[in-house]
């Protein structure tokens, strides 16, 4: 008798951050949730095996931080349990289970707009979710993308149109490619002007020399885009220059600094 496959389980939201997380009196003025930013962690090329609680560790605080950034605009973020950890070729399953958290965005929510925000193979699944009706906005921090082939189709952009995009890379990334990034920034920009990129010099995949600049790029672009707050003088004209200069952008140190004085 034939041995059935064990099903993968179902994708899950993760306890809500901000605005959905508890106490009122610390929430939005009035206690609702009027936006939501979707943590889409790393994940494999190819595996069954079950969603890396270091992943989802590892985005928590990101998390944690958008969520305190918007908390009086009424943000909720949630970071994403996945049915398992691999992309897994054509089935783009991290892909298929950031749309699945959309719409589990709106059954919960209502009509209010959605960030996807994703770390590694979690930034390709937010780049090719970004079609979903909810999502305005797209956060790719370090995106794991595949290597150019001339016998495969390239990386989608068009469902990138009427976005918002932000691409963080450290251009001594050692684990995803800084140019392949660059690359599909340059031709998501052709498409949608609404499209950015960061270069974090000197800095690796984590991003650790300069967390608290990224931290704070990343707040200033998701209460930007889903609450329509002005940009910091360095996204505005990084959205507003031609490539490559608003695609090779570099975050100046003390970026966070800056902006509270």
């Amino acid at each position: 008798m034939a041995q059935q496959a064990i099903p993968l389980p179902e994708p899950r939201l993760g306890r809500a951050y901000g605005a959905a997380g508890g106490n009122r009196s610390r929430g939005s003025v009035n206690g609702s949730v009027n936006a939501v930013v979707l943590l889409l962690p790393a994940g494999e090329s190819l595996s069954a095996r079950k969603p890396s609680p270091f992943a989802y560790a590892g985005a928590l605080p990101l998390a944690r931080s958008l969520a305190g950034a918007g908390r009086t605009d009424g943000l909720a973020a949630h970071v994403v349990r996945y049915r398992s950890r691999g992309w897994n070729g054509t089935d783009a399953q991290l892909a298929a289970d950031a749309k699945w958290a959309a719409d589990e965005v709106v059954r919960r929510y209502g009509d209010v707009p959605v960030c996807l925000a994703g770390i590694d193979m979690g930034g390709r699944a937010a780049l090719h979710a970004a079609g979903h009706p909810a999502v305005n906005s797209v956060l790719a921090v370090a995106p794991w993308l595949p290597e150019d082939d001339v016998a495969a189709e390239p990386e989608p952009v068009k469902q990138l149109a009427g976005r918002h995009v932000l691409i963080v890379h450290g251009t001594n990334d050692e684990r995803t490619d800084p140019e392949l990034s660059y690359r599909l920034a340059a031709r998501a920009k052709k498409v949608n002007r609404d499209t950015c990129r960061f270069e974090v010099h000197s800095d690796g995949h984590a991003l650790r020399q300069h967390r608290p600049e990224v931290l704070a790029l990343a707040s200033d672009f998701v209460l930007g885009a889903l609450f329509g707050r002005g940009y910091a003088r360095p996204v505005a004209d990084a959205l507003a220059a031609p490539p490559p200069l608003g695609l090779r952008m570099p975050l100046a140190a003390g970026f966070g600094r800056a902006l509270q004085r």
